[in-house]
């Protein structure tokens, strides 16, 4: 399933901050779910986390990282920001604002650096799966090591 990586902007940067990391490809036709890809790499649906952005009432951005089979609870995400709310981003504003299409976002290599927390049941495994910035490539990586590189935050982010 693994094979040389191609070079996203989230795998050059976590190679350029020295992260150990594994890279997963596989193929998919059109936009797989989290569901599907963590089912592609025989993983548990637990430790695969989607990418999500969103928009807070004072219009800033942020980013929260749950497993994919979870939904995320807007209000516990407000919570963990100060927002009296957040929104998720509509797919077309996805591109022109991260520089990654929707299936393929990553928390790592995004045009801006946004606010982002990760759900706090990440820390249980001792790797976790993401998006590698395109769509049929993730990385691997502790979370911890993923937390530190973004500057990420840990919280209960699920229903």
């Amino acid at each position: 399933m693994s094979k040389k990586p191609a070079k996203t902007n989230a795998i050059r940067e976590v190679e350029a901050a020295g992260v150990p990391f594994q890279f997963h490809s596989f193929q998919a036709e059109g936009v797989p779910s989290g569901v599907e890809v963590a089912r592609i790499l025989g993983e548990d649906e637990d430790r695969v986390f989607k990418t999500l952005v969103t928009q807070g009432k004072s219009g800033d951005h942020y980013v929260f990282m749950i497993p994919v089979a979870s939904e995320l609870d807007l209000k516990k995400a407000a919570q963990a920001v100060g927002e009296k709310s957040v929104s998720m981003l509509p797919s077309k504003e996805l591109l022109p604002l991260t520089g990654y299409v929707h299936g393929g976002c990553s928390p790592v290599g995004m045009k801006h650096a946004f606010t982002t927390v990760i759900d706090e049941t990440a820390v249980i495994f001792d790797a976790i799966l993401y998006s590698a910035g395109r769509i049929g490539c993730q990385l691997e990586t502790s979370p911890d090591a993923l937390a530190a590189l973004i500057g990420a935050t840990y919280a209960d982010l699920t229903v």
